[in-house]
């Protein structure tokens, strides 16, 4: 009787132990937009920080990301017992703040005038403490609203399982995110050190693949910060679809028996669409509020 019971324990235990390697995995690749864009910010936020400096200012963001964390991960739980129904109004609002995001940057990029002419006015000299102080701050604040929507899209995936499940998944994706972001933002901001370092080295490879790493950086930046707008749109839109009672099926309907590069490529693709439309409109009622705002005297 006991070695049937521990049996049956062992099996309990296993059995949640693959609903939450499963359902990370699922919240993880949901969070992808989220994750690129946070990438690219915090590697920004580090810019004007001195190199001596740079890897403690990541830590110190760092700490301030899991202590993030720990505000945010409790205060989901706490909506996901008390008030489930909460749960899809907050994806919504999740969804539809990746694509607003999504539509600021490209509509930044488009709107910009690269040639306005302005004068450079002299720059006060900046105590280095206050200035870091300043930029862990920013990148702080920063990373609270990314994080905020990286546990709403998380507690999305998980609202339907049991509590233990969704206490496991939310805590393992919050620290599997702080713990990917900062160590891939400080392995990406040392990425010049590495390159002069390899590029005084002795030997035709070292300096060739110095001389790489530094010519690459710059696009890697870009290249992060692009493929977090994307995923944006993407995810935002896949969000906001599933949220639309009965779109789901009509897009299945739309895919089903076609060849198998269509029903791969149209529901992204669909989800991608329904983003940037829906960051658009949230960016135009945004605008408009704001105008408004400052006419009102």
């Amino acid at each position: 009787m006991p070695t049937s019971s521990l049996i049956a324990l062992i099996d309990d235990i296993t059995s949640v132990l693959d609903d939450v390697a499963l359902l990370t995995k699922v919240a993880a690749k949901k969070t992808t937009g989220v994750l690129g864009d946070d990438l690219a910010l915090n590697a920004e936020q580090v810019a004007g920080v001195t190199a001596d400096r740079e890897l403690p200012v990541v830590w110190a963001v760092a700490k301030g990301s899991a202590i993030n964390k720990a505000i945010l991960v409790p205060v989901a739980l706490s909506i996901s017992a008390l008030a489930p129904w909460a749960v899809i109004p907050l994806l919504m609002v999740g969804g539809s703040y990746l694509c607003f995001e999504g539509a600021e940057k490209i509509a930044h990029k488009l709107l910009h005038n690269k040639g306005e002419n302005h004068v450079e006015l002299p720059v006060p000299p900046v105590d280095p403490v206050a200035f870091e102080k300043k930029k862990i701050k920013g990148a702080v604040r920063t990373d609270f609203v990314l994080s905020a929507e990286i546990i709403t899209i998380t507690l999305g995936t998980v609202a339907t399982a049991p509590f233990i499940t969704r206490v496991a998944v939310m805590t393992g994706i919050a620290i599997l995110m702080t713990i990917g972001v900062y160590g891939a933002v400080a392995a990406i901001v040392k990425l010049d050190d590495l390159g002069l370092y390899l590029n005084k080295r002795q030997g035709t490879l070292p300096r060739l693949l110095g001389a790489a790493i530094l010519k690459a950086a710059p696009y890697l930046m870009k290249a992060l910060s692009i493929a977090g707008t994307v995923a944006m749109f993407l995810v935002g839109g896949g969000i906001l679809t599933h949220g639309i009672p009965g779109l789901p099926r009509s897009i299945e309907a739309m895919v089903n028996g076609r060849a198998s590069w269509l029903v791969t490529l149209v529901p992204p693709l669909l989800n991608a669409l329904v983003g940037l439309i829906a960051g658009a409109l949230v960016l135009a009622v945004v605008s408009l509020g704001t105008r408004m705002v400052r006419k009102t005297p």
